[in-house]
């Protein structure tokens, strides 16, 4: 019988060491891509009319085992102590209701309410399906990570999208005076007219809007000038959140593995403490080692 502690380590991120959980990553891993390629496959309609039932077995079994993983997680989530909770309801209600979470739910759920409603067709039931995409969050930070560094950095952000939003209204407001006239049909109000502003700030520039007044294209050009420098703005904001986020967290593990070695010797508990760490800052085990094998050799110099 699996223990709910090796049922959560086999279905989190596996460990290096670890075949069965790196096994069951790639496999799950595996399965979201094919059922991303599969709902595309079946909106073609030749492909999805000749082979419907095909999609339908498949659809099936996805379900059944995303189903069956989002079961053992909730019952896995008992032995998760990182979540910070003592209970081991809190623990599953934790995972229940966070992002991870809900994805999963919301991964099996439209082809259950699909079933139960019958042959009613529904599209946007079909296209939600493609929220499988993000379980691939199991296995990677990438979202977390983004969402933690905006956070980080939530009043430069916020300053930028100010900003932004100034240029919005502004140049929306000016090109609707000095262009209504010329093209009542494209510029017919200021709301309309922010597509092509906000088009035109996130220098995508479709071409299906422009100015075709001198002072209109004066206007377009300072806007898009705007729009470079805005964006850049907000990469670079973001950009450096992501570096201060890593270096942040290499700095807190490294603080821990110099105190854990203050006494020359790493004991099973300081191992498993620097492990946690490892995890929640989604280090590699690399990197880590290599920590420790600098930090002991700088330890060994200084008592030499």
């Amino acid at each position: 019988m699996i223990s709910q502690a090796r049922m959560l380590q086999i279905l989190e991120r596996g460990s290096k060491d670890d075949k069965t959980s790196r096994i069951v990553d790639r496999l799950l891993g595996l399965l979201i891509i094919l059922n991303v390629g599969a709902i595309c496959l079946e909106s073609v309609d030749a492909i999805g009319d000749a082979y419907s039932q095909s999609f339908f077995l498949f659809e099936m079994v996805s379900v059944f085992i995303f189903g069956v993983e989002y079961l053992l997680r909730i019952w896995a989530s008992g032995a998760n102590e990182s979540s910070g909770y003592k209970t081991a309801l809190g623990r599953r209600l934790n995972y229940v209701f966070s992002f991870t979470g809900l994805i999963d739910l919301i991964a099996i759920m439209p082809s259950i309410l699909q079933l139960i409603m019958g042959q009613v067709d529904l599209r946007w039931l079909r296209a939600l399906r493609l929220v499988r995409l993000f379980k691939i969050s199991h296995y990677s930070s990438a979202l977390e990570d983004l969402i933690s560094a905006i956070r980080s950095e939530l009043g430069s952000f916020g300053a930028a999208s100010y900003l932004f939003l100034i240029a919005l209204f502004m140049s929306s407001a000016m090109m609707y005076i000095v262009e209504h006239q010329a093209q009542p049909d494209k510029f017919s109000s200021i709301p309309q007219t922010m597509w092509w502003s906000l088009i035109t700030l996130t220098t995508v520039g479709y071409g299906d809007v422009s100015p075709i007044t001198p002072l209109g294209q004066v206007i377009g050009a300072f806007t898009a000038l705007m729009g470079v420098c805005v964006v850049a703005l907000l990469t670079g904001i973001v950009a450096s959140a992501f570096s201060n986020q890593m270096s942040q967290r290499k700095a807190i593990i490294e603080a821990e593995i110099a105190s854990a070695l203050s006494d020359g010797v790493l004991s099973d508990d300081e191992l498993v403490k620097i492990e946690q760490l490892r995890k929640e800052f989604h280090l590699s085990e690399q990197h880590v080692n290599a920590l420790i094998k600098i930090l002991r050799e700088q330890d060994h110099l200084m008592s030499d």
